[in-house]
């Protein structure tokens, strides 16, 4: 045997190299990629741009705004949200750093002391049940309306044995009025002495 003819009866017995065949897409998968770009272009070809639309759920662009706020507040909400950390859930404050609400005389005095603190705040030495407090009350006047004032006020007012009257919006804005100019925090307890 020669070389030549072991040459060929070993190719013959070797496998053909890989190679990459084409495979199409099958036909029906063809047709159902073309079935749907057609409808597409159909689609937007046909629908009109300048009538509402038909499909979805109907809402409208009033639907989505945000909800009017009610005129009535909610002081419980409003002191959860604001009060809450520093005077406590329960009212009591926190010994030697922020005064208690429950049995404030402050709070139990006239209406107009718990107004002007919701509204400028206080910075300063405060005695309260005997317990002197140094330190400092954010005002809300700027953040909260009259009706939200009056109602956080009525809240402290009524709650953890509390006997101060409810105040309304008219003498939260009557006592917003008549302290305009104050633009500082009072000075603790000696500047509220005024109204107490």
């Amino acid at each position: 045997m020669s070389q030549q003819d072991s040459d060929t009866v070993q190719q013959r017995r070797e496998n053909p190299d890989p190679n990459e065949q084409v495979k199409p897409l099958p036909f029906a998968i063809m047709l159902v990629i073309a079935a749907l770009f057609t409808f597409g272009v159909v689609y937007i070809a046909e629908t009109p741009l300048n009538l509402p639309g038909t499909w979805g759920d109907q809402r409208v662009l009033a639907d989505m705004a945000a909800p009017v706020k009610s005129a009535t507040a909610d002081g419980a909400a409003l002191f959860a949200a604001n009060c809450v950390a520093c005077h406590q859930a329960t009212g009591l404050g926190v010994p030697g750093a922020f005064p208690p609400l429950a049995g404030s005389e402050y709070l139990n005095g006239k209406p107009d002391v718990t107004i002007q603190i919701l509204l400028h705040g206080i910075k300063g030495s405060i005695t309260v049940k005997g317990s002197t407090f140094n330190g400092e009350m954010p005002n809300f006047g700027a953040r909260f309306s009259d009706a939200e004032i009056a109602a956080v006020a009525t809240h402290v007012r009524s709650q953890w044995g509390n006997k101060g009257v409810a105040i309304d919006a008219a003498a939260v804005a009557k006592g917003r009025d008549l302290t305009k100019a104050q633009t500082t925090p009072w000075n603790g307890g000696q500047d509220l002495e005024k109204y107490r």
